[in-house]
């Protein structure tokens, strides 16, 4: 472990070569891994790192992706568990990873999971604490699977789902998988996996009646509801400004009927919101109407190897050719590094500057 008194490299408004000279220099003068902060030029420290562990999903989300052709990337092109593992390693106890959040695709897709939580479960960050890990999955195969992965080490999980009535719910995922999703709750809440998040895009014509169901559903299970702006992330690029219901929307509909106040949320990108009698809260992601880029903290690991410094960014920097070619974790690091110097101040969605990602969100992950 570091001592205390051991120096960090901060890295704001390096160049990418300036950064690396201040790597170098650091481990020659103290002959140890220094701690280094991932900062970015406007400021921001980077603790977060969402890994996507494959591409394939068993749900076609008429937002997310075509119902027919997807082209499933080749199992050798996704980075294996040593590799996750290695990666993990790294900015856990170089780079100042605090939590991770597993991804795809439907991550329970991905054969013998509960071994890779187990592998980063056992990884400490560099002030000897273990890190945080969560999964995001969309619940289908969840009732089987929950027990396996809060026995490995997962601490916390979010489902998605976006609507609590059966033929909506088949319409928008292509799928009859409402009741295995809602078992799927309920075995993660048995599980200890809590609080369980569920996550539910809401579309204008599509699902926004369902609000106050949701609210409801939230209040009487338990779980910690998050209404998410629809983003310009689906797979046919029919994305609209018109199809967004806001922030300002759901929270004015929820209060009509469950008065609610507004809470403090740090850097969570869920905006929290507490019902007034006790009733627990509720959460709403406005990446369109109410951006929080400038609070950010996360960067992204793709399931071939791509790391992407924003959601919605148009680069990624490759680390599994270096991986695969012998690098060396200060090779890593310099990449690592390039990449968070190299992320914008915002999205800029809903301005001219706006450029959306050639990739899915299912292709990039959630």
């Amino acid at each position: 472990m570091l001592a205390d008194s051991t120096p960090f490299i901060s890295l704001v408004r390096l160049s990418r070569l300036e950064a690396s000279a201040a790597i170098s220099k650091a481990r020659w003068l103290y002959d140890v891994n220094v701690p280094i902060e991932l900062t970015d030029s406007f400021g921001r420290v980077h603790t977060d790192l969402r890994i996507s562990v494959t591409d394939r999903c068993n749900f076609r989300c008429s937002y997310c992706m075509p119902a027919e052709g997807m082209q499933w990337l080749p199992r050798s092109e996704v980075l294996s568990f040593e590799e996750i593992e290695r990666i993990v390693r790294l900015f856990a106890q170089d780079l100042g990873l605090k939590t991770i959040r597993l991804t795809g695709g439907e991550p329970l897709m991905r054969a013998h999971l509960p071994l890779l939580i187990s592998k980063l479960a056992a990884i400490r960050t560099r002030s000897g604490e273990p890190l945080g890990l969560s999964l995001t999955t969309n619940g289908s195969t969840l009732a089987a699977q929950a027990a396996a992965l809060a026995g490995a080490g997962l601490s916390r999980i979010n489902i998605s789902l976006d609507s609590l009535q059966r033929e909506r719910f088949a319409e928008l995922t292509r799928r009859d998988e409402l009741n295995n999703v809602l078992e799927g709750i309920a075995a993660a809440q048995a599980a200890g996996l809590e609080p369980v998040k569920i996550n539910c895009v809401v579309m204008s014509g599509v699902n926004e009646e369902e609000i106050l169901d949701f609210a409801r559903f939230g209040r009487e299970s338990g779980v910690l509801v998050r209404f998410i702006e629809f983003m310009p992330l689906d797979a046919d690029q029919r994305w609209a400004r018109d199809q967004v219901v806001s922030l300002e929307t759901i929270v004015e509909r929820i209060n009509a009927e469950f008065p609610c106040e507004e809470v403090e949320s740090g850097n969570d990108p869920a905006q929290r919101y507490r019902y007034r009698d006790g009733g627990g809260s509720f959460g709403v992601i406005a990446s369109v109407t109410r951006q929080f880029c400038d609070r950010c903290d996360r960067l992204r690991l793709t399931a071939e190897g791509g790391l992407r410094n924003c959601l919605f960014g148009v680069d990624e920097y490759g680390l599994r050719d270096l991986l695969r070619s012998g690098a060396s974790d200060a090779e890593l690091t310099e990449r690592i590094v390039a990449c968070v110097q190299a992320k914008w101040a915002g999205h800029s969605i809903g301005t001219v500057n706006f450029i959306r990602p050639t990739k899915s969100m299912s292709q990039i992950g959630g």
